[in-house]
């Protein structure tokens, strides 16, 4: 696919409850939301707590570190938005605050990914509107 019929990668659809979090990446911080009545910290962004199904949902900053839960390295795929990505890894991250997060990572050698390998969050601007919050490992 020539570089003018590449299709334009999909950007994510905010609803109210996730603007905060996207605003946050935008000024390269991850944020999650926390319950205040029962304490859950939760992830995906959500309007009702997963555990008490409270609305009194709040933000927190995250460490931005955590561990490689699951992975798989990305060596072929279809003509779409992704093709000059090949490869490309897309892990679940297992926070430090507990939850998981299904992202990229990113500035590493594939043949040396592992589980539980130490990693820490950076950002890819896509546009004005949209940072990512991708992984790579953990310096040190």
């Amino acid at each position: 696919m020539s570089t003018e019929q590449r299709k334009p990668k999909p950007v994510p659809v905010v609803s109210p409850w996730a603007r905060p979090f996207w605003e946050a990446a935008r000024e390269r911080r991850l944020v999650l939301q926390h319950c205040e009545d029962c304490g859950a910290t939760v992830f995906y962004p959500r309007a009702y707590c997963p555990q008490c199904l409270s609305e009194r949902l709040g933000w927190r900053d995250a460490s931005g570190r955590g561990t490689v839960y699951s992975y798989t390295v990305v060596e072929a795929n279809a003509p779409s938005a992704f093709a000059a990505d090949v490869p490309y890894v897309v892990a679940v991250i297992r926070l430090e605050e507990g939850v998981q997060m299904l992202s990229n990572l990113v500035d590493c050698d594939v043949s040396q990914l592992r589980c539980d390998m130490p990693v820490e969050v950076t950002f890819e601007q896509l546009d004005d509107e949209f940072t990512l919050p991708k992984f790579r490992p953990a310096a040190g």
